[in-house]
């Protein structure tokens, strides 16, 4: 959604039930512009997460509703993935559809291999879900690997790679120059750097780092936050969009985060900013209206 708001063509492939509430979602993704052209039903029910919101010093928690979910069930064949990559420039993954279970994780790799064979670029979000790999009770490290292994780009930490390769590091330079030495596709990995001082007042700042070098930006303090959940996606979706509309490095990362923070001020799991929205925001022009 974030992507269709910065203009461009952006679709969705997913496996749902054909009832009335996925109908509603499917509306829900139309309504922003996202092309739902290629998304299957199957049996099953709706995928849910529920989310209790922290406050002060009182974290949120998530509680995950996704077993027996028609994509869960999906076999990795359901998703016609030459006629879906037709025309696309990236594939972008999420971390939690390996986590759904054995299907999902099937699923992730055919469509990370079939980008990779198709010529387009893959974006994987690493995403770790603890709670989602404990119910499913098998070791997410082989599985993740192996994603890593396709990705052009991670949305990824230096715990995330740490926890893959077993090595000890907490740099996030250190962490990346093990990544691009194991993972000869990737080119560059990216992640924001959150301080939480409290449930609604956080510190942001993001890290870009190519082979050839590191990005950074300036910390933001993000405070009165109305729901941070999608703020990750919103960092993913600002920085594809750079590299989609070849802004320099310095750039994209500083509009990513930008979109992150604005992320943290709209209810919801998704971004409305737009681009103009995003370089207000970066003007430091101030919250009074716009007339």
């Amino acid at each position: 959604m974030s992507l269709a708001r910065f203009g461009h063509d952006a679709a969705v492939v997913s496996v749902l039930p054909n009832n009335a509430l996925a109908q509603g979602a499917l509306g829900e993704l139309r309504r922003w512009n996202v092309d739902t052209r290629h998304m299957m039903f199957g049996p099953g029910r709706m995928g849910l997460y529920f989310l209790t919101p922290g406050a002060g010093q009182r974290a949120s928690d998530v509680l995950y509703d996704r077993a027996y979910s028609a994509f869960a069930h999906a076999s990795c064949e359901t998703i016609d993935w030459d006629a879906a990559l037709q025309g696309a420039d990236w594939l972008h993954i999420s971390g939690v559809t390996p986590a759904i279970g054995a299907n999902g994780s099937d699923a992730a790799l055919r469509a990370v291999k079939a980008a990779r064979a198709a010529g387009v670029k893959v974006s994987y979000d690493a995403n770790f879900r603890a709670k989602l790999w404990e119910a499913r009770g098998d070791d997410p490290r082989p599985i993740l690997d192996a994603l890593f292994a396709e990705a052009d780009l991670a949305f990824a930490e230096a715990r995330d790679i740490a926890f893959i390769t077993g090595d000890r590091v907490t740099a996030s330079e250190d962490a990346a120059q093990i990544a691009f030495a194991r993972y000869p596709n990737l080119q560059r990995i990216a992640h924001t750097e959150r301080k939480v001082i409290s449930a609604d007042h956080h510190e942001l700042s993001a890290v870009s780092i190519t082979r050839t070098g590191a990005t950074r930006t300036r910390a933001h303090a993000v405070t009165g936050i109305v729901d941070r959940i999608g703020g990750g996606d919103a960092f993913a979706a600002g920085l594809l969009h750079g590299l989609a509309s070849g802004s320099d490095h310095q750039s994209m990362l500083d509009f990513a985060l930008a979109a992150a923070c604005l992320k943290h001020y709209i209810p919801g799991d998704f971004n409305l900013s737009t681009v103009a929205d995003v370089n207000f925001y970066l003007s430091d022009s101030g919250s009074d209206v716009r007339r």
